[in-house]
């Protein structure tokens, strides 16, 4: 029995050390690509050496600025990036709400509608899109663009929304009916509080995978009407160098300040709620 339980023992703590060797290795992998990134930035070398760098320097910042191409694709990304989330923030709150309280023949098929994106790949739905688009004559790339990033963003709006209110206690919904109040004020008033936190998570997921794609926008930019990413990219092509690592810093930080200023001014407790059903 002593045996058996030194077995045991011995096992649990191999089973510990192997989860946080895992762990380590998975925050490693997620964090050091960041770092490298960052150090690369702030290279003083007009070349892609090794590392460390021997001084630091922000002119590749600069260059990053100068580039009109590139301001101009980051000005197209933030665009195309808030007009989807406002836009999914709706479509996927009106769609999580009816699919939560719908039993109706067929509400399987529109759920698997609605997160194909997620299972169709990329470029399949962006050659699609185009050839769609182009048939009914929409060759202009901003709405091109728009549509695209509303479909493969729509689909994380609506998983985070529905996830909230399969969360929520439905008795307090059902408790503002019986003290007389409507379908509309019972939504508006205790509904949407208490799934507001999915709605931000869906608007945050929105925002960064609209920023962040690059198979989609591919086929549907014009000469014209291009995203940051596609805009880094043909950088790639042509002139390989440590812009992209800038633009890659700046993405990070602009995001950083973005948390820190709403904890500042709104607090995320005010921001997303302070519980699912308080």
């Amino acid at each position: 029995m002593i045996a058996d339980g030194r077995t045991k023992l011995w096992g649990d703590r191999f089973a510990i050390a192997a989860t946080n060797v895992l762990v380590g290795l998975g925050l490693a992998f997620l964090i050091v690509p960041l770092l490298v990134a960052g150090l690369l930035a702030f290279d003083a070398r007009d070349y892609l050496g090794p590392l460390p760098p021997p001084s630091l320097s922000l002119h590749w910042f600069e260059k990053l600025f100068s580039q009109d191409y590139v301001v101009a694709g980051l000005s197209t990304s933030l665009q195309i990036a808030i007009l989807a989330t406002l836009v999914n923030v709706v479509i996927g709150t009106a769609a999580a709400v009816g699919l939560d309280r719908g039993d109706f023949r067929g509400k399987g098929l529109i759920m698997a509608a609605f997160l194909s994106p997620l299972i169709v790949p990329a470029v399949v739905t962006g050659f699609a899109l185009l050839l769609f688009l182009s048939k009914i004559g929409v060759i202009n790339g901003f709405p091109r663009l728009l549509a695209g990033h509303i479909i493969i963003t729509l689909p994380y709006a609506l998983r985070a929304t529905l996830a909230s209110l399969v969360g929520r206690d439905k008795r307090l919904t059902e408790a503002a009916l019986i003290l007389g109040a409507t379908e509309r004020q019972a939504f508006w008033s205790v509904t949407l509080p208490l799934i507001r936190t999915g709605i931000v998570t869906g608007a945050v997921f929105t925002f960064a995978i609209s920023m962040d794609d690059v198979a989609v926008s591919l086929f549907l930019t014009d000469p014209t009407t291009y995203t940051l990413p596609v805009a880094l990219v043909s950088n790639m092509r042509a002139s390989f160098d440590l812009t992209i690592a800038a633009a890659a810093v700046l993405l990070v930080g602009i995001t950083a300040i973005l948390i820190i200023v709403l904890e500042r001014l709104v607090g995320f407790d005010r921001l997303i709620g302070q519980g699912m059903f308080r």
